[in-house]
């Protein structure tokens, strides 16, 4: 009989991504999978282009602050218990796999009540407040940060580290750079700011293109709406809001990376050993994981990090020329590091952890 599961996790890419790689190597083992997500939410649209029956329900973000949602926001969430019970009760799967977000809540509460054991994931160093409360619910936690085993009960967590997308090891240096247009001997820098860009990385990056071009090809993946037409002829530097498909070619052709810390990304490029400046997102943005995944990366020697606060057009300029004289002592530190078969192990776990 076919074994069936059910992921859920949503509100970020880096909700959904990690999820991603784990259903492909479920699917070349014949498991049935659904997806279930929030209302309009950017999971929907991930989960629609590979094909996998998506289930949506209502959902309200759990905050640490007032605001006036407080008040309606906990409708939502039981509203979105019940949609997700009898969304689950009605298929039957074997094991639920929660990646975090708002939206997971109440599939996990739902799951808990139906008796089907859940497994969770927490990418950050920190469990964020929907994975704490997941947590109680939870079979088996998953973390990829040693540092974070701390945060679960010890029974109950395994250090798996994190779901890497086996595409991304399929990329072609010739052909990124045959893409790219890039043909010059000057290594590359790639530059990203997430789905949505990063202002102050965007414009700190042109007001110092004419000094970054002696040394580098750029490809720049500025977000939605942020490319510069008054800069698509400079020579060596290629702007994109962001590229899907061609990625691991434009990654296998990087000798350089510069990117916000969401502890996915900083893993894929660890596992496809690239030296990394960070610049995480500041607590004014965020509640802080992003700063504390930064730091953990640059203790441990496998990237440079600069501040949001510091962040200026000199200090930026210095911080590349620091990753390009630190490279080899990062590369170094880089292929130290024991990688997990993350997805082997997830997949394992969660054979194990099914409802047989």
């Amino acid at each position: 009989m076919k074994k069936s599961i059910v992921f859920t996790g949503g509100g970020s890419a880096g909700h959904v991504t990690p999820n991603i790689a784990i259903i492909n190597k479920l699917k070349e083992k014949d498991w049935t999978i659904n997806y279930i997500g929030s209302k309009n939410g950017i999971e929907e649209e991930i989960i629609n282009k590979e094909n996998i029956p998506f289930h949506s329900i209502s959902s309200g973000k759990l905050r640490r602050y007032f605001d006036w949602k407080n008040f309606t926001d906990p409708l939502r969430i039981m509203k979105g218990v019940s949609d997700a019970y009898f969304i689950l009760r009605k298929l039957k799967p074997q094991i639920v796999f929660s990646k975090g977000g708002f939206v997971t809540v109440p599939v996990v509460i739902a799951a808990k009540m139906l008796n089907i054991p859940i497994v969770i994931h927490e990418s950050d160093i920190t469990p964020g407040l929907a994975n704490k409360i997941a947590t109680k619910f939870a079979t088996k936690v998953f973390v990829t940060f040693d540092e974070t085993m701390k945060h679960f009960p010890k029974e109950r967590v395994l250090f798996t580290g994190s779901p890497i997308r086996e595409e991304l090891f399929e990329g072609d240096k010739v052909e990124g750079k045959a893409l790219l247009g890039f043909h010059e001997p000057k290594p590359i820098l790639t530059i990203m700011g997430g789905s949505l860009g990063a202002r102050k990385i965007n414009q700190y990056v042109r007001e110092n293109l004419h000094v970054l071009t002696e040394s580098f090809q750029i490809v720049h993946l500025c977000g939605k709406g942020n490319v510069e037409d008054s800069l698509k002829d400079v020579i060596g530097y290629k702007q994109y809001e962001y590229i899907s498909s061609e990625l691991p070619h434009v990654l296998a052709a990087s000798d350089y990376i510069i990117s916000r810390a969401g502890a996915n990304s900083i893993f894929e490029f660890l596992a496809l050993k690239k030296p990394m400046l960070l610049i995480p997102l500041s607590r004014n943005a965020s509640r802080g994981d992003q700063i504390l995944n930064a730091n953990s990366f640059k203790k441990k020697g496998f990237a440079e990090v600069l501040m949001e606060e510091d962040l200026t057009k000199d200090t930026f300029l210095q911080s590349v020329q620091t990753l390009q004289k630190h490279k080899e002592k990062l590369l170094e530190q880089m292929n130290k590091d024991s990688l997990h078969d993350t997805l082997t192990i997830i997949v394992e776990q969660i054979e194990k952890q099914a409802k047989k």
